[in-house]
């Protein structure tokens, strides 16, 4: 079950909702130390961690997945986000450099058609990271942050899932150690658990950030498939979204 637009941005407004962005945006810098020149998309509801791309690469994309809903980004200035199924992505084949799935594979049920289609639009030598809430992490358990919705992972789960939709599994980080709690005390000690806890118990991180590459000898389908994809038009906001929505059809 998809949690909603609303819900997820309160989260990430919130005081909690901001150090858990900076944590697993430290993770994600360590794997892409750099994007520049490149076309950069996030998938789900990645746009807390796209702000710090947009001043490097040479564009930033969102994608927030229909039966989450849509909200403005960023704020003050052109939208730079589409609503669509996350199985039926905007988007032309090998047209994406780095891709980033947040808050997205725990909750589609559609798991490996979402994968196929990231597979799809992903260039041949582009990189996918993928956040997911880890089965083994306090964070996976509480309800009142959005990583205690959907399907955890362990990380054989995720290798095993991204082979099979013709992905080569990379490498692995995790972020979140500190408990979900909201306390004003624990938020100055988050970044020293934070370093604790990846020493001395590395797979307790709440969420676990792997990163994945295409296997580009993977069989594509043999015939055209014409399919609907649920495109939003520029300028369509909030609300306002769901008068501005047009099908297309593309043959594949």
């Amino acid at each position: 079950m998809w949690t909603d637009v609303i819900d997820l941005n309160a989260f990430y407004r919130s005081r909690m909702g901001g150090r858990a962005r900076h944590l697993i945006e430290r993770q994600i810098r360590i794997l892409w130390p750099s994007v520049q020149g490149e076309v950069v998309m996030g998938l789900g509801y990645a746009t807390p961690f796209l702000e710090d791309f947009k001043g490097e690469a040479d564009r930033v994309l969102a994608v927030m997945p229909a039966y989450q809903g849509v909200t403005h980004w960023p704020p003050g200035r052109a939208g730079l986000v589409a609503l669509s199924e996350e199985t039926q992505l905007p988007f032309p084949d090998l047209s994406v450099d780095r891709l980033l799935l947040v808050h997205t594979l725990e909750n589609t049920e559609r798991m490996r058609d979402t994968l196929r289609e990231c597979w799809r639009v992903l260039n041949g030598i582009g990189r996918m990271i993928i956040v997911v809430p880890s089965r083994r992490g306090l964070w996976s358990r509480n309800e009142r942050t959005p990583f205690g919705h959907g399907k955890p992972f362990s990380s054989a789960q995720l290798q095993r899932l991204l082979r099979d939709t013709q992905f080569e599994p990379g490498d692995i980080r995790r972020a979140l150690y500190m408990p979900p709690i909201r306390s004003r005390t624990w938020m100055p000690l988050s970044l020293p658990v934070e370093r604790i806890g990846a020493r001395t118990l590395p797979r307790l991180g709440g969420v676990i950030l792997i990163e994945a590459s295409k296997q580009v000898y993977a069989a594509n389908p043999a015939r055209p498939v014409t399919r609907r994809r649920l495109v939003v038009l520029p300028g369509a906001v909030g609300t306002a979204a769901a008068n501005r929505v047009r099908w297309t059809r593309k043959s594949e």
